[in-house]
């Protein structure tokens, strides 16, 4: 069972539960949390919290979450922009025009696992249940990126193309950018195939010199366990960020089922839970 610890907490006083992170809690000029799968209405293997529309669960309720959690994050529900995932790299620049999409209006795009922006009181939302959830602070600007990076994202270098965005969009400087690693499935209960450790093993040649079990190790039953909180700092560390200002939040999704959504521990049988990250008025 989950406790809070110094670099997380659950925030059980409120409405609706939500974890935040101490790397990112001390920013005062943004919003940020993770959801649980407490406090919400869905029902059966959705139970509580489901924040996905695409998984079978009924509409009705899963506004209703929504609402819940946008009330205890004290963020404006009609204003969340969410992504469209579909396991790629690519980064939508998030404006004032977007407003409410792929939430509370029809989004205008797709294809997008990761989002950007500079603008205050729009609350970015990425969804998840065991892939890596990746926020971006620039502390000097302010400016905010908020991606999804599962297996395939973090192969591409999702962390590197949102650090990337951020440049080109706001010229922010990767040593002002302080990344968080969220909860997402672990090392111990992240098992892949050996074509998958193969295609790390190509991408990550150069900054692992060989030393590969750093980010995967083989188990007895001949598959491998990959650590994609590593490969992910790795990654920030490559695009410029300060090693300081990295920081895994440590807590896997599968090793927590009973608290937070995890497709390998579920078999599939599941909701989804979201990463939240607003610039404040």
């Amino acid at each position: 069972m989950f406790e809070n610890n110094e670099n997380v907490t659950l925030h059980t006083e409120k409405e609706t539960p939500f974890l935040t992170f101490a790397h990112l809690s001390d920013i005062p000029f943004i919003k940020h949390g993770f959801t649980t799968r407490l406090g919400g209405v869905s029902e059966g293997y959705f139970e509580s919290l489901n924040l996905s529309y695409s998984v079978g669960d009924e509409k009705e309720n899963v506004d209703e979450n929504y609402k819940r959690i946008c009330r205890s994050l004290e963020v404006p529900y009609k204003d969340v922009v969410a992504t469209h995932q579909v396991h790629k790299t690519n980064v939508r620049l998030v404006e004032n025009s977007d407003k409410g999409k792929g939430l509370y209006l029809p989004r205008d795009y797709e294809d997008v696992d990761g989002l950007i922006t500079k603008e205050r009181g729009i609350p970015l939302a990425t969804f998840y249940a065991d892939c890596v959830p990746l926020y971006f602070v620039d502390t000097k600007q302010p400016a905010i990126g908020l991606s999804h990076s599962g297996w395939r994202g973090t192969v591409g270098r999702m962390g590197l193309k949102t650090v990337t965005a951020m440049q080109e969009a706001f010229g922010s400087e990767p040593e002002h950018i302080r990344a968080l690693i969220g909860p997402s499935i672990c090392k111990d209960c992240y098992e892949v195939s050996r074509e998958v450790a193969e295609e790390f093993r190509k991408e990550f040649s150069e900054e692992l010199h060989g030393e590969y079990s750093r980010i995967f190790t083989k188990n007895p039953a001949g598959g491998y366990q990959l650590d994609l909180w590593e490969v992910n700092r790795i990654i920030l560390k490559a695009a410029g960020l300060k090693e300081e200002n990295i920081h895994i939040s440590g807590l896997c999704t599968c090793c927590h089922s009973d608290l937070l959504f995890s497709h390998r521990a579920s078999k599939g049988k599941r909701g989804t839970l979201a990463a939240f990250l607003m610039l404040t008025e």
